[in-house]
């Protein structure tokens, strides 16, 4: 079920490590799961950070399209338009090694803006920067690539693994400078209250470094009562 809109632009005024965070207070994964490898970040921070549902693909640029093998644009846009709003595409690159064509440009980024869709996330390559930027629309990518070479999708709609995370259709995303991670839906309502909470703790430590009076023994004793049994 998505979130209502209060509750996206919540987790939009939040940064992606304060919500990885979070997640980890409620015990629902591991806490090595959940996010893209750091190859794979927003390249335009001053947008702030991307809230959104997963829309996926593949694609391939080094090799033209084989009869057949090539998945049709409309039906495409007809997809991406059953996912809730807003909405992150997901692309995985097929090219080994991957980025050889950017299938991300100012193009494809007016069109998907048009759609719905608020940015992308791929290991993939993008182009047309600063034309992105301008219009609103966010790379998240591993690599960046003059040409489009022969790019073209491959299929759509299904799981993608994409900086090492398995990424679902419908999955929420959280996007910024730091890298992407996914919000598990029952809880996604609930970050924010997780973010006081870890944030909470996080201020009485720093406010014991920040001390006139500060000594190692001071900030064991804090340590013992905000994060009992890490020492």
């Amino acid at each position: 079920m998505a979130l209502n809109p209060q509750d996206i632009d919540a987790l939009r005024k939040l940064t992606s490590p304060s919500v990885a965070n979070a997640i980890e207070t409620f015990n629902v994964r591991p806490h090595q799961e959940g996010f893209v490898s750091s190859q794979i970040r927003a390249l335009f921070p001053e947008l702030g950070p991307m809230v959104g549902y997963a829309v996926t693909a593949l694609i391939r640029a080094e090799q033209a399209p084989q009869e057949g093998h090539r998945a049709s644009t409309f039906a495409w846009w007809d997809y991406v338009q059953t996912i809730p709003v807003p909405r992150v595409i997901v692309v995985h690159d097929l090219d080994d090694p991957r980025g050889q064509g950017a299938q991300w440009g100012e193009v494809q980024a007016n069109i998907h803006k048009a759609l719905g869709c608020i940015g992308v996330v791929t290991d993939g390559s993008v182009r047309d920067l600063d034309e992105v930027r301008a219009r609103g629309f966010q790379f998240c990518a591993a690599h960046v690539s003059v040409s489009h070479a022969w790019v073209h999708m491959v299929d759509f709609g299904l799981p993608v693994k994409v900086g090492g995370l398995w990424v679902k259709p419908g999955d929420l995303l959280h996007g910024d400078q730091h890298g992407i991670v996914t919000i598990p839906h029952e809880i996604a309502a609930r970050i924010p209250e997780g973010v006081a909470k870890v944030e909470a703790a996080e201020r009485r430590i720093i406010a014991a470094c920040q001390a006139p009076d500060f000594t190692a023994e001071k900030l064991k004793a804090v340590y013992r009562e905000v994060r009992p049994g890490t020492y």
